[in-house]
């Protein structure tokens, strides 16, 4: 019986009742354990049936090592049949089967199609003297997505009037930038992440889907986006996991008041309290204890130490400034390595922000120990990858005019807009097919920039004057390009610069090969040698190589270049397993976020370490300003109350040894006068008690200082 493994408290919840259930889990008391004997109990004690299960989480790590423990405990049978993902990756199966023809976008793919629309729009041409600067494209996106999540009732521009009170003049511009995007969205057949859930929300009024039960991990994370998606699925039972001290993703949307507010929300609803910890001894969890006490307590919780040995107090390392905070750090790590039994993965190195990172691998580095950075640019953020995807998703559907912008906002002279009349030039020039447009263009089509008014389309984007037509003769000078192709009216484009004219014959010339290449690998190595992306190699390898001065590193460009083919042919590998062209491009899209590499030292942010433990933890830069960061605490409604989490949840990482590290001085930003900008310790130290050891060295800081 695997209930039989869990303690008191584990096993009250996991065999509660149906009906609506919240289990506070603080850290290292066996969520995962509860949530797996919960599920094991619903099948072999209440007759539930597996395809009568949902599970929710929030990454598909989490979900893959629930079902996996489901089944050792069960069946591969048996686990293999239950609902589990994260709430996009449900919501993208439901809706595959409710419109197999549906076509998931990157947000790369959906902001450059938003960025389009923007560029239209002159923010100027009613109000001159307009004071405020419009936000550009790119923020406004992102505040559109954090919108989506956060808001449920008011419309894109009232909410702006409201949260962002000094662009009120300018809302009813940014509404319909995006209406406008949401139409044409639709009209492309375009979902990004948040109209996955958005849209199975909406369809489940009419389509609906039940279970029996449906469990929530890391329920504390939630955002109102989400929370609508549980209710619109309307569940008899829910269990709910979760730590309101844990809650650090106010930032992305999260709402603490969707945990706190569960037992009003659902009727007759239970609290269950997991209280042993069985990862961080006694002295770890005092302290965190300590400093999490000061935020307000939302449900009663008090935790149970299990594991007593080592019984070491966590150790305040302080130093004069950053540089030799680093140094010591590091040699403190090669001195453990050396005289231990502990080994690179089990040491990890926590920081508030990613600028805390650098000084610390590089530091690692001149001693040899091998480091592994998480919550940097992932493998498929890379802008090579994307290249290389983008080329591939227009070769495998000419109607994406997404991917086609992407690649040809790279060659010079052309941008945004001129990407997108060129798109919509093939498009009639070859009637409604780029293809065709391409290799067989109707030359009865004199213009194909006109729209169906007959004004040129790029006169639309705040151009007043009606451009003229070029001859493409004018492009006879280059070589590369076929006397055929000279013929293409796409040519006549006023703007076209010579590298986009090369630029579409050798994307004329990949399409014409691309009928010969039936598996993924094969057509990424086509494209990785294409003229296109060679361009696209050499822009991305001398801005990456490029000096200060504007010279080129020679050392560096090799590296660079190493690096991207390096970075090309682990994605020839990932396509290896895949003969679909679909297939292998919706799991690159779906998958790309869970995909870790390397062994060494762990360099994480917070944010990044949640849910990990490791035997040796070190966080750093625990100065005020850096950790809590009081820039970052104020951009959103957690505060100072969400970096108290944030380091609560650092601290909690802690399985035996914990270090916790701040630098009075930062010798690298020296002032005028020559002396360097000054720390004062951050206020979680003061709360958790190390007052007396900062005065003392404060004090000894001072006696150097004078003797100096």
């Amino acid at each position: 019986m695997p209930l039989s493994t869990l303690n008191h408290n584990q096993r009250v919840s996991a065999t509660t009742d149906f009906g609506y259930n919240l289990v506070i889990a603080s850290a290292g008391t066996g969520k995962t354990s509860t949530i797996v004997g919960r599920i094991a109990h619903l099948i072999k004690n209440k007759e539930v049936k597996p395809e009568e299960i949902l599970l929710l989480t929030f990454t598909n790590k989490a979900s893959g090592e629930m079902i996996s423990r489901v089944a050792k405990l069960l069946s591969n049978n048996i686990a293999s049949r239950i609902v589990a993902g994260t709430f996009h990756s449900i919501s993208y199966k439901y809706l595959k089967q409710v419109d197999p023809n549906m076509l998931l976008k990157s947000e790369t793919d959906i902001k450059t199609l938003f960025r389009s629309i923007y560029e239209k729009r002159d923010f100027f041409a009613r109000n001159k003297d307009l004071s405020v600067k419009p936000y550009e494209s790119k923020h406004l996106y992102e505040l559109y997505s954090f919108y989506q999540n956060v808001e449920l009732t008011k419309s894109f521009g009232d909410w702006i009037a409201t949260e962002r009170e000094s662009h009120t003049t300018l809302a009813d511009i940014y509404e319909d930038i995006v209406l406008e995007f949401e139409t044409e969205k639709k009209k492309l057949g375009f979902l990004n992440f948040n109209d996955l859930l958005i849209k199975m929300r909406d369809n489940l009024t009419h389509n609906p889907v039940y279970y029996r039960e449906i469990l929530v991990d890391e329920y504390q994370d939630t955002n109102l986006l989400q929370d609508s998606l549980i209710r619109a699925l309307k569940p008899k039972s829910l269990f709910c996991v979760g730590d309101y001290d844990q809650s650090i993703y106010a930032f992305n949307g999260a709402n603490i008041s969707i945990i706190a507010n569960f037992t009003k929300n659902f009727d007759n609803a239970k609290v269950h309290t997991l209280t042993q910890n069985y990862r961080s001894t006694a002295p770890i969890l005092e302290l965190a204890n300590r400093v999490i006490a000061l935020n307000e307590r939302l449900y009663n919780k008090k935790l149970e130490v299990t594991k007593t040995h080592p019984n070491i107090h966590p150790k305040l390392l302080i130093y004069n400034d950053l540089y030799e905070q680093y140094e010591k750090i590091a040699e403190k790590i090669a001195e453990t390595i050396k005289h231990s039994n502990t080994k690179y993965e089990n040491i990890a190195i926590l920081f508030r922000n990613n600028i805390s990172a650098d000084g610390i691998e590089g530091e690692l580095r001149k001693l040899g120990i091998p480091s592994k950075r998480r919550g940097g640019l992932s493998f498929f953020d890379s802008r090579e990858i994307k290249a290389i995807l983008d080329i591939y998703t227009i070769l495998i559907n000419p109607r994406d005019m997404m991917a086609f912008i992407h690649i040809f906002e790279y060659f010079r002279g052309l941008g945004t807009a001129i990407s997108r009349e060129l798109f919509e030039g093939l498009n009639k020039l070859g009637n409604n097919s780029i293809y065709r447009g391409l290799l067989t263009p109707d030359k009865n089509i004199y213009n194909p920039f006109l729209n169906s008014a007959g004004r040129n389309s790029y006169q639309l984007l705040l151009f007043d004057y009606l451009e003229e037509l070029r001859p493409p003769s004018r492009f006879e000078h280059l070589k590369q390009i076929d006397k055929e192709f000279l013929q293409n009216k796409i040519l006549s484009h006023s703007k076209l610069s010579d590298d986009g004219a090369e630029m579409l014959f050798h994307f004329k010339e990949l399409v014409k090969d691309f009928k010969y290449m039936s598996e993924p690998k094969n057509l990424i190595d086509k494209i990785k040698d294409s003229e296109i992306f060679k361009y696209i190699k050499k822009v991305l390898v001398i801005s990456r190589s490029k000096m200060a001065n504007g010279e080129i590193n020679e050392a560096k460009k090799l590296d660079v270049e190493r690096s991207i083919s390096e970075k090309i042919e682990l994605l020839k590998h990932l396509s290896s397993v895949y003969r679909d062209h679909r297939a292998f491009l919706n799991a690159m899209v779906l998958g790309s976020k869970d995909l870790t590499k390397g062994e060494g030292v762990n360099l994480l942010t917070v944010h990044g370490s949640k849910g990990l433990e490791f035997k040796d933890v070190y966080i750093v830069d625990l100065m005020d300003g850096r950790f809590p960061n009081n820039r970052l605490s104020n951009q959103h409604d957690g505060g100072i109350d969400e970096e108290r989490r944030l380091f609560y949840v650092a601290v909690t990482r802690a399985e035996e040894r914990l270090y916790l590290s701040f630098s009075w001085a930062d010798q690298s930003d020296l002032k005028k006068d020559g002396k360097s900008r000054k720390f004062e310790p951050s206020q979680f130290l003061i709360e958790g008690g190390f007052s007396h050891i900062i005065e003392k060295s404060k004090l000894h800081l001072a006696k150097l200082t004078f003797n100096k």
